[in-house]
């Protein structure tokens, strides 16, 4: 896991190495194990190691295949870079290491860009070929691993955050109204290619992108989920067998590429709870859980010990438990808005901040629970848009939309309006080929474009920022493959995730199986009053947020008034006032003082 850099020149001149190496430390947190570089006339390179496979300098980076010249930079792991390793050698490739970096660059000296299909992993990655004086970026199938873009017409660069790219300068930073109304109806989610800076742009998931000298381009496209049901179609139970399978390989494929320990992140909840249960096993299993301190007259707990102890217990792992006191919530979100990558809604982001920073001195690499509830169907309003009557927009628009066009139109200010072009995205999306049931389609969405920015981009961004790879187990290709294939009315009984809570029986309590989902509260952040309340007051009514225009004064005024009216929360239970609040307070910090 690691942070790379580059640039490609179109008008002949040599590589700008200083912006590259700006680039490079602005992405030192992800790698602090290795700084490398590598530029040869008009493409230049950065690479920053977090030493995971192979700890050697054998795997530093960039790496240069000695035999095909090719030069590689590259964020991620490949979990069968093994089995790709015998393969190659035994169609008589040679290595200088043993881990997954090389086996990219040999993939890549044997199939071409038909490499990129074998790989199973999470990863983003940028190989220059001097044979054919051609650049080819790719990242993998469900996003994982983060790969932004900024060209103009002489050059492109990519880095792992978009921060980085701003540090190497000559970025064009007005914002991108498009996506501000797709920031804004789908929380915080702005599909690739788009982000909210005109000048920056992602590499879509399962894409590769290949670049020329002169500036050509080709982009395609080497994987597209498919839910359709098998035939014969398996009995249920065949299914919960075949769920059980699917988890266990993706599990020991993702603890067998890793040369330091792997923990577990338990929330307490069925996910991440099934996959400590699954690791029971296996020696000194460290897990880790966090919640937040609360008075005596709230109504709600924020935290989950009281599953998270139960499950750690019977497990037999070596638990460890951090109690967040209320004032640090505040004290640590200004650095969480400074290392996010783009702007992120969820209350979840600062404790996901807080519990890798905790975690990450200890270990190098976790797993979590992330996806379940995307392949699985556990989120609560799947089944509302299954029962809802309609057109498909309707059906999901309804139950998931944080604002309708129009209010969008009237909070908005009229610089930035666009037509509903979210909702003309969406019904595209919906009608895409390949999909059974309408809620096949939804899931489908789900799982490999609304996922990338909200979790998966917090599971990458915040944890890389204190040098900790989090691995997914329930987002490996198979088991999304096989989610995807089931009956929705299979995965939607018993409220949700029926196949991994049946899965789970025997392996943990009831108690942890049959409790609703849960959703993290984070008490400063879920109130929306006191300091907090004073904090987004300041951000949204000084001198920048006026200037900008983003938003429009009246309605930011009622915002402020009443921020706990029920119309001022989102139909997923988010804080408006908050997603206003977030946006122009991480515009401020990124976006502002970048150098021109």
């Amino acid at each position: 896991m690691c942070g790379i850099c580059g640039e490609l020149r179109f008008d002949g001149r040599p590589a700008d190495t200083r912006a590259v190496a700006r680039m490079a430390r602005a992405l030192a947190p992800r790698g602090p194990d290795h700084e490398g570089s590598w530029s040869f006339e008009g493409v230049a390179f950065g690479h920053r190691r977090l030493s995971i496979i192979d700890l050697s300098p054998a795997s530093d980076q960039p790496m240069v295949d000695a035999a095909s010249g090719c030069v590689l930079v590259f964020n991620g792991v490949i979990y069968n870079y093994r089995e790709l390793r015998e393969q190659l050698r035994a169609l008589g490739h040679a290595f200088a290491s043993s881990g997954d970096t090389e086996v990219i660059l040999k993939a890549y000296a044997q199939w071409g860009d038909a490499a990129v299909s074998r790989l199973e992993g999470m990863f983003a990655f940028a190989l220059w070929d001097p044979r054919s004086r051609e650049l080819l970026l790719a990242r993998d199938r469900l996003g994982m691993k983060p790969l932004y873009l900024a060209e103009d017409g002489n050059r492109l660069r990519f880095a792992s955050s978009l921060p980085a790219l701003l540090a190497a300068g000559g970025v064009d930073r007005r914002l991108d109204a498009v996506a501000l109304h797709h920031l804004f109806t789908l929380h915080a989610v702005v599909p690739a290619p788009r982000t909210v800076l005109r000048g920056v742009r992602k590499l879509p998931p399962a894409h590769t992108l290949r670049v020329r000298l002169d500036g050509l381009r080709s982009r395609s496209r080497y994987w597209r989920l498919r839910a359709l049901r098998p035939s014969p179609a398996p009995t249920e139970p065949q299914w919960i067998e075949m769920t059980r399978d699917a988890v266990q390989r993706s599990l020991r494929s993702h603890l067998q590429a890793a040369d330091v320990p792997v923990g577990v992140l338990l929330s307490g909840g069925l996910d991440s709870s099934l996959l400590a249960a699954m690791l029971a096993d296996t020696s000194d299993l460290r897990t880790y859980s966090l919640g937040f301190a609360t008075d005596a007259g709230d109504a709600e707990r924020a935290d989950e010990f009281e599953y998270s102890d139960l499950v750690a217990s019977q497990v037999g792992s070596r638990h460890h438990k951090l109690l967040v006191e209320r004032d640090a919530v505040l004290r640590e979100l200004p650095h969480t808005v400074a290392r996010m990558t783009e702007p992120m809604f969820s209350h979840d982001v600062v404790a996901f901040d807080l519990l890798s920073q905790w975690v990450g001195r200890d270990l190098k690499v976790v797993l979590a629970g992330q996806g379940a509830d995307e392949v699985f169907a556990g989120y609560f309003w799947y089944p509302l848009m299954q029962a809802q009557r309609g057109t498909p927009l309707q059906r999901f628009a309804g139950h998931y939309f944080d604002r309708d066009h129009e209010e969008w139109l009237a909070f908005i200010g009229p610089e930035f309006h666009v037509p509903d072009l979210t909702s003309e995205w969406l019904e595209e999306q919906l009608q895409i080929d390949g999909a059974d049931e309408f809620l096949d389609r939804v899931l489908r969405l789900d799982s490999t474009t609304l996922i990338v920015d909200d979790p998966v981009k917090r599971v990458d961004n915040l944890p890389m920022a204190h040098a900790l790879e989090v691995r997914v187990p329930f987002l490996d290709r198979e088991v999304v493959e096989l989610g995807a294939a089931m009956p929705p009315a299979l995965r939607l009984r018993e409220g949700g995730k029926h196949p991994l809570k049946a899965v789970a029986r025997g392996l943990l309590p009831d108690s942890v199986v049959d409790r609703p989902k849960g959703y993290f509260p984070v008490p400063a952040l879920h109130r929306v009053q006191g300091p907090f309340l004073d904090l987004m007051r300041d951000i949204l009514l000084g001198p920048a947020c006026r200037q900008r225009g983003l938003y429009q004064p009246d309605h930011l005024a009622r915002l402020v008034q009443r921020p706990q009216a029920p119309e001022h929360f989102t139909r997923i239970r988010g804080s408006k006032l908050w997603h206003a609040a977030l946006l122009e307070w991480w515009l401020q910090v990124h976006v502002d003082d970048a150098p021109a």
